[in-house]
């Protein structure tokens, strides 16, 4: 089915002072028609004998009837499979339940139903590296790979690990693995070696897919050093296998990736596996402790992956879908699952501002993108930067832009739709490493409002509560699920009693997954995300999302980004704000002042820091996030924990001492 173009609406260019209650961009009645959630809605109507009408009536009917909803999803998106008889066991149990605990299946032959000779995924990095692969020659390459990696003696349930950078060779290791039933763990190579063992030594690989080196910002990186110091504190490593990108060349002790993937091999034996084995380990960000090992499930991750891709994000065969990530960040786990809607990939792998900020841009014009994914504060970037790709780029082709990682602002939605393109899906999407997807996410029937998330997503009963337990509608509170779903985890890896995982989630609100985002449902039923519940503030005992101050503090032109904490101070808490400044520019009373009355303007008076201090750089996590609680550390004179899981841990020196912090 070819999809079908919206219409939209767009607010005057410029104006800043808009009504929210207006939609940015509503979608056409052909694109609604169009679009793979409207088939699904028949789909459910017909089989189930229903009447299902709109977003509404569909989203109250998946929590309701979870197990129709699920099991209708499973034969919506054709998985391969047995299904088997019992969809859910215990499921009034959110941390036991077990969802399609008969089923049987393989991760990676899901991936790999496609085997024509079109483009399955295009590479680039920066200016060094630019070849595919067809459908055919990822599924001969996986074949190879898989043949060797069972020759060499792997066993379903062993690890396997990837540091590699975001390219094809990681996409054929994963589904080689993953076919043979092994559990796929990664980083990417600009972590350092302690990040690396604190992750890898916990969940013990066996096989190690690496790199002779990487790009970014016009160098080459090597990383053999690194490779040694890892291979040697990580003792499971039996065989490390090397891809030369680089060209520093390959490795004596490594096997040569080349040679394995020359060998022909006679199809893919695929290994089936419970719906609920693990698939995947993923890491916590580290920075309060050593990472949690997040381990995933085969179906669980597949079925949630597919739902979110065909249903939320309509994705069709043959389209080009791109998420500016690395192996280090769920967002690559995402991405690669497109696979399963018979979409293809589309891989970057560098620095997104080099030789400019328009590389991803040409990109998405050279490929002709449909679907363009990034991080909001790559967004506020380009908008700092005056960027403006709708007048230079051809973007015909494109139809939805997706943001996570942080909170996106009311004002790069306008900039979005005023300088990149007027006519598509903006979709703000948010959900974590916890659950590898979205607890809240795009929907292709509903209109884009500004400043929110469009829906909560299909299948997950998404409330939001207050301390006591109590739910709320239009007011601020704590992200929960109030039902099972699928893609919880199967449990973290070493986490033998399940006393980790379960402190992690459900130790807040009983038989209740409690996230940790501070939002609110709004009239449209969509979501206002205000940050990190444990990074909000509460002077005078007033809980402030720190997303509220970010938002209007970085549209002052000389304000390039900042950090807000909550300091204690006499009895009480106070709000302190690090702002870095454009470049030239010093911060005194006048600023400080324009800082303040913005703030009180434009939130409350309590949202006013009492202290705004000036900073060259801001510490953030390897996958971009600001580290609110590290600086909230540093400021209290107490240690933080695993300094090596930040991309900029000297930056955290800027914060200690402060005279300014004494009064």
């Amino acid at each position: 089915m070819e999809p079908v173009g919206p219409t939209y609406r767009v607010k005057p260019r410029g104006n800043r002072i808009m009504n929210d209650q207006q939609p940015l961009w509503t979608p056409s009645q052909a694109s609604i028609d169009a679009a793979n959630m409207t088939a699904f809605i028949a789909q459910v109507n017909r089989t189930r004998g229903l009447s299902i009408a709109g977003y509404d009536a569909l989203y109250q009917w998946s929590i309701d009837s979870k197990e129709d909803f699920w099991s209708e999803v499973w034969d919506f998106c054709g998985i391969i499979g047995d299904k088997g008889e019992r969809i859910l066991v215990d499921g009034d149990d959110i941390e036991k339940a077990q969802w399609f605990p008969d089923a049987s299946l393989n991760f990676a032959e899901n991936l790999l139903r496609r085997k024509t000779d079109d483009i399955a995924i295009h590479f680039r990095a920066e200016d060094q590296a630019d070849y595919g692969l067809t459908y055919r020659q990822l599924y001969e390459q996986v074949a190879s790979v898989a043949a060797w990696l069972k020759s060499n003696g792997l066993q379903p349930g062993d690890r396997v690990a990837a540091y590699l950078p975001n390219m094809p060779e990681a996409v054929v290791a994963m589904l080689a693995a993953t076919s043979l039933g092994a559990v796929w763990t990664s980083t990417s190579p600009d972590f350092g070696v302690d990040s690396v063992v604190d992750r890898f030594g916990q969940t013990e690989p066996r096989f190690l897919f690496t790199v002779d080196g990487y790009f970014y910002n016009g160098k080459r990186h090597q990383i053999s050093d690194k490779i040694d110091d890892i291979c040697s504190q990580v003792g499971s490593i039996e065989q490390v296998v090397q891809v030369d990108l680089a060209g520093f060349g390959n490795r004596i002790d490594a096997v040569d990736w080349r040679e394995i993937v020359a060998r022909p091999a006679d199809g893919i034996d695929f290994v089936p596996r419970n719906f609920n084995d693990p698939l995947y380990v993923l890491y916590s960000s580290g920075t309060t402790g050593k990472p949690k090992c997040i381990t995933h499930k085969v179906g669980g991750t597949l079925i949630q992956h597919l739902k979110e891709h065909m249903l939320h994000c309509d994705l069709h065969p043959g389209e080009r879908v791109f998420y500016f990530t690395t192996l280090g960040w769920m967002m690559w786990n995402w991405l690669v699952s497109a696979l399963a809607s018979k979409a293809a990939l589309v891989l970057y792998d560098g620095s997104p501002f080099y030789p400019d900020g328009e590389v991803l841009w040409r990109y998405a014009e050279d490929i002709g993108l449909n679907f363009f994914g990034t991080s909001a504060k790559y967004i506020d970037a380009m908008k700092n930067a005056a960027l403006n790709p709708m007048g230079k780029f051809d973007l015909s082709a494109l139809r939805t832009i997706a943001s996570t990682g942080s909170v996106l602002a009311p004002e790069s939605f306008d900039y979005v739709y005023e300088n990149i393109k007027q006519d598509l899906c903006l979709a703000s999407v948010s959900g974590g490493t916890d659950i590898v997807s979205c607890f809240v996410i795009s929907c292709p029937l509903r209109p884009v409002y500004r400043g929110e998330v469009q829906c909560r997503a299909l299948g997950l009963a998404v409330d939001v509560f207050d301390d006591d337990g109590n739910s709320l509608r239009k007011q601020k509170g704590e992200l929960v699920c109030t039902q099972t779903f699928p893609c919880q985890p199967a449990f973290f890896w070493g986490d033998e009693g399940g006393e980790k995982y379960h402190n992690a989630y459900f130790a807040r609100f009983d038989n209740v997954w409690h996230h940790g985002d501070y939002v609110m449902l709004t009239d449209h039923d969509g979501v206002i995300i205000y940050g990190r519940s444990d990074a909000t503030l509460n002077p005078g005992g007033v809980r402030i999302g720190t997303a509220e101050i970010y938002r209007h503090v970085e549209q002052l032109e000389e304000v390039v980004e900042g950090i807000v904490i909550g300091q204690d101070w006499q009895d009480d808490v106070r709000v302190v704000l690090f702002v870095v400044l454009q470049a030239g520019i010093e911060l005194d009373d006048a600023l400080s002042d324009r800082i303040r009355k913005t703030v009180r303007d434009k939130c409350t008076p309590r949202h006013v820091p009492a202290k705004v201090i000036q900073v060259s750089e801001i510490p953030r996590t390897k996958s971009g996030k600001i580290v609110e609680l590290a600086v909230r550390e540093v400021v209290h004179d107490r240690p933080v924990k695993n300094l090596h899981s930040l991309a900029n841990p000297e930056a955290l020196e800027l914060y200690r001492d402060l005279p300014q912090l004494r009064d």
